[in-house]
């Protein structure tokens, strides 16, 4: 028979269903994140529980546990990290910094608590690799310009 008049199952058709990726590199976190994890994870469970307790279909319960699985993997690998001393930029730092002529903060933080949008970076981003290892009162290169940017000031978070 040929291929053309054959039936395939549903199944075949439906969009893959993939793991929620996981960032690159080690999982730092500061005191802050390793909580926010933690809540991450007692959220979903009990997501799951209700969803369970209402009898839900079986593609709902596969994601939310797929959710859960990236938080239990989020929380099993973090590394809680030393608070900074605040003399130069590092993870956990608080920096305020000129960039094209605006004044910015910026808090380096671990993947999953970072927040551009409250000022919030993680420490793999482009700007907070630019910014690490500077101290007051020192420029960095930025968006392959040299001494783009200049640091006001560094403070431990």
């Amino acid at each position: 028979m040929s291929v053309a008049f054959r039936r395939e199952s549903d199944d075949e058709h439906l969009e893959p269903k993939f793991e929620l990726p996981i960032p690159p590199g080690p999982n730092l976190v500061t005191e802050r994140g390793a909580t926010l994890i933690a809540a991450k994870v007692a959220e979903w469970e009990a997501k799951i529980a209700a969803a369970q307790a209402d009898g839900a279909a079986d593609d709902i319960l596969k994601s939310l546990k797929r959710d859960l699985r990236y938080w239990n993997t989020r929380h099993a690998t973090m590394e809680v990290q030393p608070p900074a001393d605040g003399e130069e930029a590092a993870f956990g730092t608080k920096v305020r910094y000129r960039l094209n002529g605006k004044e910015k903060a910026v808090s380096i933080v671990g993947d999953d608590e970072a927040d551009p949008a409250a000022g919030l970076i993680s420490f793999s981003s482009p700007l907070a690799r630019a910014l690490i290892g500077a101290g007051e009162g020192d420029f960095a290169d930025f968006g392959g310009k040299a001494d783009a940017i200049e640091v006001l000031g560094v403070a431990a978070l």
